[in-house]
């Protein structure tokens, strides 16, 4: 396998488990990158630009990630609450009235970005073009009476995280998160990452296209088995599990121009591997160039621990701050001090307060992982030994 790119002396060892997730555990095209202490240490692409495909896979290709997404879109909220402008202890309703329907006059902000909301299905899933529309999402979701209780529990809010934040952040600020995201994170930072891909970008063709993969054989016992719970939930039509992921119905076409085009922070950002990672260093630090997103008190309001216990939706426990998805046996990261999101299907963002770390791995060959690929899982292994 033909790896480009660069890495630091001493950081090597993420090299060879780079190289070995092609070799061994199906990687088709895939990037990944790592700050320390707001420099970059590893840089590294490889592979071919479309998962089923023959282009290389260059410095600049972009991909979709998924639900990684979410922990780039959470710092909207997060910069909007630093600057005074969104109490995180105020009910949703305060800034979204009609969000009071069905029982959640009571959710408050805070529940909403760490899952706890009791909205992540819809009665009626959404077209593919009702989803993107800007409008459906956000009636379904205000008109939707909770599955549970509000603040008794949590479980994750697959896809309608988008409509909810994306109205949040509207009633706000009068913009759409995706061009707050642009123009005060996205730009200062130098980050190729969109959520809504312009039209200039699109035209460009470096995004790669995604396709879902089968581990190969060489695999071995790393292929992932979930526990027969977890398998029950996923197939049952009627689970909460089930329910949630197609809140879209069907499926969208995440190849498609205009689901690209769409702003939906749950599950539709596209970007490379390097501006993930520098977008978690900016979260913990300095970056190279001056620039950082969060002070030192966002930062631990990020990383404070939410939500911990059973998972209502994804059927094992898991630990959720502000926005981010933090370390445990369901997504380890780095150290019980990261925060950041996985993507389903593979890609992985997160900073690591402690170690000074800021990590992105993005794929274009989509497994069945949830929330711990075993390619990102070796990465993070290989980045844990080399610190």
């Amino acid at each position: 396998m033909d790896i480009q790119g660069v890495v630091a002396e001493g950081f090597e060892p993420v090299r060879d488990a780079f190289v070995r997730n092609f070799e061994v555990l199906g990687d088709r095209g895939a990037a990944v990158a790592v700050y320390r202490d707001g420099r970059k240490v590893v840089d590294l692409w490889g592979g071919t630009r479309d998962a089923e495909g023959t282009e290389p896979w260059t410095e600049d290709t972009a991909q979709i990630v998924r639900s990684a997404t979410k922990g780039v879109a959470a710092a909207v909220p997060l910069l909007l609450h630093q600057r005074g402008l969104l109490d995180l202890d105020a009910p949703v309703g305060t800034y979204w009235p009609e969000f009071k329907a069905g029982g959640k006059e009571k959710i408050l902000v805070r529940d909403l970005l760490a899952h706890r909301a009791g909205v992540p299905a819809l009665d009626r899933g959404l077209t593919a073009a009702e989803a993107a529309d800007g409008v459906s999402g956000p009636l379904a979701v205000a008109a939707q009476h909770p599955f549970w209780e509000p603040g008794t529990g949590h479980g994750y809010h697959a896809q309608t995280y988008s409509w909810l934040l994306s109205e949040l952040v509207l009633r706000v600020t009068g913009r759409t998160l995706g061009s707050v995201l642009a123009e005060e994170i996205a730009e200062p930072l130098g980050l190729d990452f969109w959520i809504g891909l312009p039209e200039a970008e699109a035209e460009a063709g470096r995004v790669g296209r995604v396709a879902p993969v089968e581990p190969p054989e060489s695999a071995g016992m790393l292929r992932t088995r979930p526990r027969r719970n977890v398998s029950e939930a996923y197939a049952d039509p009627a689970s909460l599990t089930r329910r949630a992921f197609a809140a879209i119905d069907p499926l969208p076409d995440e190849n498609a121009p205009a689901y690209r085009a769409a702003e939906l922070p749950a599950s539709n950002g596209i970007g490379t591997a390097r501006a993930l990672a520098r977008f978690y260093g900016a979260t913990i630090g300095v970056v190279e160039d001056g620039a950082r997103i969060f002070t030192p008190t966002t930062t631990e309001l990020a990383a404070r621990e939410h939500s911990a216990g059973p998972d209502r939706v994804l059927v094992v426990n898991t630990r959720f701050g502000a926005g981010y998805m933090l370390h445990g046996p369901a997504s380890p990261l780095l150290s019980p001090a990261s925060f950041g999101h996985p993507g389903r299907g593979g890609s992985l963002a997160f900073a690591d307060p402690d170690a000074g770390i800021g990590f992105g791995y993005v794929t274009n060959a989509l497994a069945k992982s949830v929330t711990a690929d075993p390619r990102a899982q070796a990465l993070v292994r290989a980045l844990k030994s080399a610190l």
